[in-house]
């Protein structure tokens, strides 16, 4: 519960752009006053961080849990894009995380999502309708339409799209884009069809663009696509249009930082203080219309305590007044949580995955370390025994993606870079569809890997029969989140991590760029369990050119 208290410290007025010794003095959950004073400790008041866009889902926490370890990196709310577990159970899955949501102090932002299915091109678990999308707007839990990532749809006049685009428009709700790579006029027609955000720019000329046009930019460094050394000048160049994200952030990277280390990180290559806590504090708070305190009188009492200017780190946290993290720890309890699921269990073989040899060369997808986007180029294909298999000489490896809603023939790709020498992973988190995708050596090991999944009804595995290894984290929440806390399932993760890396894997997150591989919005070259997806020419292409 909140408590009515004072601190003394060196409050940073970040609307004033200044430091100075006070006291501030919370009652009922607000800020009573901030009184200047003649002595304060050599500690920071500031307002607490919050992250601009982000799926919970992919910290594979449950809300409450994620919240747990968040608020001690001093978060104190987020913008949350539900999209994941609508598109495994539509409506439904939003309601379980608004529920879950409801029970910790973290401020979380729910969008409605936009685009469940993402594409035609898959199969989902689930569709959200544009009345359905109308009902959640109507929601006061819900606070924007979430990224309209069928850009293609927007510029080419989609009725569904426009529909969605107005419902939030009459509701004063905002709305996030995302249009990875959009350029010049054509991402001047983007925003200019109502997107307020884009948190998908890998490029600073990019981004520009989309200030030029109106459009405010989080910059987003994620545990797959990291942007921020490319985009964080604009932190002084253009602090009124920048935010700070992390989209996806797996749990090994949450136990280590959040939005507190992208403020330390800016800090550290110069930006000023007032422009780096615009963008991790003001900006999001304002942009969105959240009630959160930002350290003035009248405010609900969000704020943290630091340790300094220059590498800040948290001491604790306040949300409403109340202490919910202190020096590392959480001071909230986890709660009971209860699994909501679809996934249809089969058992695949390794002859299921067997793929016979056709004319021609591979069309083989580049995965690109850091980031969503993918590189496209050909290879010859390894033949043994009458069937195209892996060749990890030439870190050329079969990739399949099997259908988790209904029994379907599996759909095969290759993939570059993942650089695996023996096993397999899979995994049940695969954006945006969530079927099951896997990567892997052998036609055995990938089997293995996808079952130690379906057993699992969802989960992330490795597999590597010469190596005797079978281990799995199981995801019972939508296949997409375990029950843990963040520091459990962390460790969980971390032993799959460790074992891909083992196998070859040079990727800093082998698990994360998994699951973008079947990301069709994101370009060049992706896999849906329909087949090979070129995100370019939006259409589907034979494995062999």
């Amino acid at each position: 519960m909140a408590e009515d208290f004072t601190i003394r410290g060196q409050v940073v007025d970040v609307h004033q752009r200044r430091v100075f010794p006070g006291e501030v003095t919370v009652l009922g959950g607000r800020i009573a006053s901030i009184t200047p004073v003649d002595d304060a400790p050599a500690t920071y008041l500031m307002p607490g961080f919050v992250d601009a866009h982000v799926h919970i889902e992919s910290s594979m926490l449950a809300p409450t849990e994620f919240a747990r370890k968040a608020m001690t990196h001093g978060v104190v709310a987020t913008v949350s894009d539900p999209h994941e577990i609508g598109n495994v159970l539509g409506v439904a899955g939003v309601e379980w995380m608004l529920e879950n949501a409801a029970q910790t102090p973290l401020k979380i932002a729910f969008g409605a999502p936009s685009c469940v299915p993402a594409t035609t091109f898959e199969t989902a678990g689930a569709e959200i309708s544009v009345e359905e999308v109308e009902r959640l707007l109507d929601d006061p839990r819900i606070a924007y339409l979430s990224e309209m990532m069928n850009f293609p749809g927007v510029l080419g006049g989609d009725p569904d799209c426009h529909a969605k685009i107005a419902a939030a428009n009459e509701r004063g709700k905002p709305i996030d884009g995302h249009a990875p790579g959009l350029r010049g006029e054509l991402a001047a027609q983007y925003v200019a069809a109502g997107m307020s955000t884009d948190h998908e720019c890998f490029t600073k000329d990019e981004a520009l663009d989309k200030i030029e046009a109106g459009c405010r930019i989080a910059i987003r460094e994620g545990s797959a696509a990291r942007n921020f050394e490319a985009l964080w000048p604009l932190l002084s160049e253009h602090p009124a249009h920048c935010m700070l994200c992390s989209d996806d952030k797996h749990p090994d990277e949450l136990v280590l930082g959040h939005i507190d280390a992208l403020v330390r990180r800016a800090l550290g290559l110069g930006v000023e203080l007032f422009n780096v806590l615009r963008a991790a504090c003001v900006n999001p708070v304002q942009h969105y219309k959240l009630d959160v305190g930002l350290l003035r009188e009248g405010d609900p009492a969000d704020f943290i305590e630091v340790d300094s200017l220059t590498a800040p780190r948290v001491l604790r946290t306040w949300i409403d007044g109340r202490l919910v993290a202190e020096r590392g720890k959480s001071l909230i309890s986890s709660v009971p949580i209860d699994p909501v699921n679809q996934f249809v269990a089969r058992s695949v073989s390794a002859e299921d995955l067997r793929l016979d040899p056709h004319p021609g060369r591979l069309r083989v997808i580049e995965a690109v370390d850091g980031q969503l986007v993918t590189g496209s180029l050909l290879a010859t294909p390894r033949v043994e025994s009458g069937a195209v298999v892996s060749d990890p000489e030439g870190d050329v490896l079969k990739m399949v993606v099997v259908n988790r809603y209904h029994a379907a023939a599996p759909a095969f790709a290759f993939v570059k870079n993942f650089g695996l020498k023996r096993g397999a992973m899979a995994s049940s988190v695969a954006h945006d569809s969530h079927n099951v995708i896997a990567v892997g050596v052998s036609d055995a090991d990938l089997a293995a890997a996808i079952n130690l999944v379906m057993d699992a009804g969802g989960g992330l595995s490795a597999a590597c029969g010469a190596d005797g290894a079978a281990e799995v984290l199981p995801l019972p929440i939508a296949g997409l989140m375990a029950t843990g806390t963040c520091d459990e399932v962390a460790a969980a993760y971390g032993t799959l991590d460790k074992l891909v890396k083992a196998w070859g894997s040079p990727l800093r997150a082998p698990y994360m760029t998994l699951s973008f591989m079947a990301l069709l919005v994101i370009p060049a070259l992706k896999l849906s369990d329909q087949g090979l997806f070129d995100g370019e020419a939006f259409r589907f292409v034979e494995l062999f050119e």
